[in-house]
């Protein structure tokens, strides 16, 4: 089977390769056209593998990634737990955090905070879903809850910055772009790696760095293309005044003939990416309107979401995202930035999940009515969960917590109703099934037809990987 990467023209042997590779038929503007629009090389022609690079046949096309940006707390959400309501006020033990990395609450008292929800089970399933979330208790049986997950990174970019590209150092390829190199997209107007941002105008909207879908030593043309919730979805995609398509066609093919003439003495990969990047942008300009139109839209389902088109809402993000997988976007990411309640928890609970709850929900169940979600994947999930303890004394919020939080996934290959892993009584530590970050990019790419260990590009002298040299494995216990 033809391995999925290929080294990067970092030096002279690079450079010969790729000449010998540009002289035998298959040539590189080729395998990075078919890449780019996920079509099979004339490499994997005759080979019978089920599609341009799959190790095995894949459960899932597509990925849309929910990220509550700022770590939702798993205590008020999907991680009840009755001992820490009994201990309410009481002093943390000491054995459960002795020793253990603390953010903010690091030299002070620490006391615990009880459950600021109530708890039910709900669905054939009986999963735990609190009151903050009605539109999810409504989904149990549709969800995969990982109650188990923990990260290595207490601070938020670079808890972000793990979750995103397994690693937090920086220039690392993001996962999107990963899964964007390996298998392309299924479209050839649009990218195949869109980013979507929101926030609940709350306590802390939380930065985003544009490397969190950025594409490391990969080629740029596989990072994540960020499209604006409001205004112009996309910088000058217009076509400037006074120009006709036909005029910016030729202008577009003039410079594009001119990269090429210059690429076969450089064999420079970003002039590949410049190439790539004018055609693009060009077929944007009929693509990215028509797809962001959201008139065409019925009121029911606008309803459904609770969407009002081009107010820059999670819940427009959501149907703009089942848009986008509709038209074979490979990677969707959307971030709702205002999760890290330090205070007012209850408060601030409301509206995150307010405004986040019910979309999610129409989101799900429009991709099944539709029949996506089989081959779709949705995660749902901050970079890190919160402390069991209190922070604040008037109006208390919770810490950042690395050592125990929820996740949820849904979709093709994802067994649904099912609870997976556990915290200890008080909902620290993962102690059942613990899952680290690169065990859910493991899984999420055996879910795409990509065995983790395989998909490797040579750089500075190593095979990197997106799951590293740590050991990683599939989250198995989850899958169909």
């Amino acid at each position: 089977m033809q391995k999925l990467s290929s080294p990067l023209p970092t030096d002279v042997m690079a450079r010969n390769r790729r000449t010998f590779l540009s002289q035998s038929g298959i040539g590189l503007g080729v395998m990075a056209l078919a890449s780019l629009l996920g079509r099979r090389t004339p490499a994997d022609v005759g080979t019978g593998a089920p599609a341009s690079g799959l190790h095995h046949p894949a459960k899932v096309k597509r990925v849309i990634f929910l990220c509550m940006a700022g770590g939702p707390s798993h205590l008020e959400t999907f991680d009840y737990k009755p001992e820490l309501a009994r201990l309410h006020d009481k002093p943390m033990p000491e054995s459960f955090t002795k020793g253990q990395p603390i953010a903010q609450l690091q030299g002070t008292e620490l006391k615990c905070l009880g459950p600021q929800a109530t708890f039910g089970k709900h669905g054939e399933s009986g999963q735990e879903i609190s009151n903050f979330l009605p539109w999810h208790q409504k989904m149990a049986d549709d969800i995969c809850i990982v109650r188990s997950m923990v990260t290595e990174q207490i601070n938020h970019d670079p808890a972000h910055t793990l979750m995103n590209t397994g690693t937090i150092i920086g220039g690392r390829p993001s996962m999107g772009a990963w899964i964007n190199y390996g298998l392309g997209s299924e479209c050839d107007d649009l990218p195949g790696f869109v980013v979507l941002t929101s926030d609940s105008n709350g306590r802390t909207p939380q930065p985003i760095s544009s490397r969190q879908w950025g594409a490391g030593f990969l080629p740029s043309r596989f990072q994540g293309v960020p499209f604006n919730s409001m205004g112009d979805p996309v910088y000058y995609v217009s076509h400037p005044q006074g120009i006709t398509p036909q005029q910016q066609q030729r202008l577009v093919e003039t410079v594009n003939q001119l990269n090429q003439h210059r690429f076969t003495t450089t064999r420079d990969e970003e002039l590949r990416t410049s190439i790539a990047a004018y055609e693009m942008a060009f077929r944007m300009q009929t693509s990215v309107p028509e797809l962001t139109d959201l008139s065409g839209e019925p009121r029911h389902v606008l309803e459904m979401y609770g969407a009002t088109p081009g107010d820059g809402s999670y819940a427009s993000n959501c149907l703009l995202a089942r848009r986008l997988a509709e038209r074979g976007v490979r990677f969707i990411q959307l971030y709702h930035r205002d999760w890290d309640h330090h205070d007012h928890l209850g408060h601030f609970m409301n509206i995150c999940c307010g405004d986040t709850d019910r979309a999610t929900y129409a989101l799900l169940t429009d991709l099944k009515q539709r029949g996506l979600l089989d081959d779709t994947l949705l995660i749902w999930g901050g970079e890190f969960g919160r402390t069991p303890m209190f922070q604040g004394t008037q109006s208390p919020g919770r810490d950042h917590h690395i050592k125990g939080f929820s996740m949820w996934l849904a979709g093709g290959g994802i067994r649904r109703g099912m609870t997976h892993g556990a915290t200890d009584e008080l909902g620290y530590s993962a102690v059942e099934d613990v899952v680290q970050i690169r065990d859910l990019h493991a899984t999420v790419l055996h879910l795409l037809g990509i065995d983790h260990r395989r998909l490797t590009v040579k750089f500075q002298g190593l095979d990197m990987r997106l799951t590293g040299v740590e050991e990683s494995h599939v989250v198995q216990q989850i899958l169909t």
